[in-house]
C-alpha cells in the first residue's frame, strides 16, 4: 500500500496572500476500484489551503439542564433532589441499521484517496457551519475505562444517530468531493464511550500532559464549499483534560483533520489556517472501495515555523502506527515537510469499521 503526500506552493499575483499550500496524499491501487473513473488514479488531499482570510471560530456550547428526582423511602414521604446535569451530543444507544458490515479480512492493497480540484467546488446542499458542542460529563471517560468501545453492535449494523443527512460526493481523481454532513460538519459528532461501539468509524483522544488541551476536528472541505476546512472552523471541538478519553464518532466517505494544542486555541499560521500537528483521516472512502486510511503530519506547523506537537494515531491495538514524538525528536511513518512527497506513509485498512487510538502530547 502506498501513501504519498505532495505540498505545492503557489503563488496568487496582486492577492492579499502571497501563497497557498496544497497537500496532498495518495495511496494508489488497482485501477478498476475507482468506481468513479476506473481508468483515473485517485489521489487523496487531506490538506488543501486556498486564498482565503478567515476569523477563528472555535466554541464549546455546554446547556444545563434541572432535573428533579422524586424518590418514595417506606415510612417516608416523597424527597425531591434537585440536580443539575449537563445536555450533551452524546447520542442514545440505538443503533439505526446501516448496509455496510465490517470487514475483518484486508486486501493486500487498496486506493485510499479522495483529491480535490479547487476549481471544481463541492455542490453542497448547506452552507451553515454546524459545531458539536463539547460535553462536560457523559462523553468524558477516565483512564482505567474499559475497552468496550472497540466492539461491534451483536448484529453488525451500525448507528447513523446524530449524524445529518449525507452530501452527495461528486467529481473524480483530484476533482473528488466526499460527505461533509448536511448541515456542514453533521458528518461526525462527539459520542460518550458507553455508545461509541454502536458506530463504524471512531476515534479516542486522551493525552499524557498535565495541562488542558483544546481539540478540533473538521471537514477538508469547508462551510463555504472551498478548501477552508481548517480556516478557524469546527465540526467537533472540545477541551481534553488530565487522565481523560472522548470519543468521536464519523460518518461514511468522511475526509478531514483534527488538530490538538495545550491551552485554549489552536495556533495558526500568517493566513489564519491551524498551524499544530494534524491528525488526517479518510474515513470509508466510496472512490476508493471504502476503504480508511490516516497519518499523523507536521508539515503545516514545520512550514509556519512553530511548535511541533507530539500525537501518535494507532489502530487499535498497537498496529498500523503513524506518529511524531513532541518537537518532532522522533518521526515514523508520518510527515515532515521535508517527507511531503515520499509514498508509504500513514495506516490504512480495508473495508469495515475503525477504532483508532489517537494519542496527544506524545513523546514516545
Amino acid at each position: 500500500m502506498q501513501w504519498k503526500s505532495l505540498l505545492f506552493a503557489l503563488s496568487a499575483a496582486q492577492s492579499a496572500l502571497a501563497r497557498s499550500h496544497i497537500h496532498h496524499r495518495r495511496h494508489n491501487t488497482h485501477p478498476h476500484f475507482d468506481l468513479h473513473e476506473p481508468k483515473a488514479n485517485p489521489e487523496l488531499e487531506a490538506r488543501q489551503v486556498v486564498n482565503v482570510n478567515a476569523a477563528i471560530n472555535v466554541k464549546t456550547i455546554l446547556d444545563l439542564e434541572i432535573v428533579t428526582i422524586t424518590t418514595s423511602v417506606p415510612g417516608h414521604g416523597p424527597t425531591t433532589i434537585p440536580t443539575t446535569s449537563t445536555v450533551t451530543n452524546v447520542v442514545a444507544e440505538t443503533a439505526a441499521p446501516d448496509a455496510n458490515q465490517d470487514t475483518t479480512n484486508p486486501l493486500l492493497s487498496a486506493n485510499i484517496g479522495v483529491s480535490i480540484d479547487p476549481n471544481n467546488l463541492l455542490p453542497h446542499q448547506a452552507s451553515t457551519t454546524s459545531t458539536q458542542s463539547a460535553s462536560t460529563a457523559a462523553a468524558t471517560e477516565t483512564a482505567t475505562t474499559s475497552d468496550s468501545w472497540t466492539t461491534h453492535p451483536s448484529n453488525n449494523q451500525f448507528s447513523t444517530s446524530g449524524f445529518g443527512a449525507r452530501t452527495n460526493s461528486s467529481g473524480t481523481g483530484v476533482k473528488y468531493a466526499g460527505n461533509v454532513g448536511n448541515p456542514w460538519g453533521s458528518n461526525m459528532l462527539e459520542v460518550s464511550a458507553s455508545s461509541a461501539h454502536l458506530y463504524k468509524y471512531v476515534v479516542q483522544f486522551s493525552h499524557a500532559s498535565a495541562a488542558d488541551w483544546t481539540v478540533v476536528v473538521w471537514n477538508k472541505i469547508g462551510p463555504d464549499g472551498e478548501m477552508t476546512g481548517w480556516y478557524g472552523n469546527s465540526a467537533v471541538n472540545f477541551t481534553l483534560s488530565a487522565g481523560e478519553k472522548r470519543y468521536v464518532a464519523f460518518d461514511e466517505n468522511s475526509q478531514g483533520a483534527w488538530g490538538a494544542a495545550e491551552g485554549s486555541s489552536l495556533p495558526t499560521d500568517e493566513y489564519g489556517g491551524y498551524s499544530c500537528t494534524w491528525g488526517e483521516f479518510d474515513f470509508g472512502s466510496q472512490t476508493n472501495d471504502n476503504w480508511s486510511g490516516w497519518d499523523v503530519s507536521a508539515i503545516q506547523a514545520q512550514n509556519a515555523n512553530q511548535t511541533v506537537q507530539g500525537m501518535r494515531i494507532c489502530e487499535f491495538g498497537g498496529s498500523r502506527c503513524s506518529s511524531i514524538t513532541n518537537g518532532a525528536g522522533t518521526v515514523v511513518n508520518a510527515y515532515e515537510s521535508a517527507q511531503a512527497s515520499i509514498d508509504g506513509i500513514g495506516g490504512s485498512v480495508g473495508e469495515g469499521a475503525v477504532r483508532l487510538v489517537a494519542e496527544l502530547d506524545y513523546s514516545g
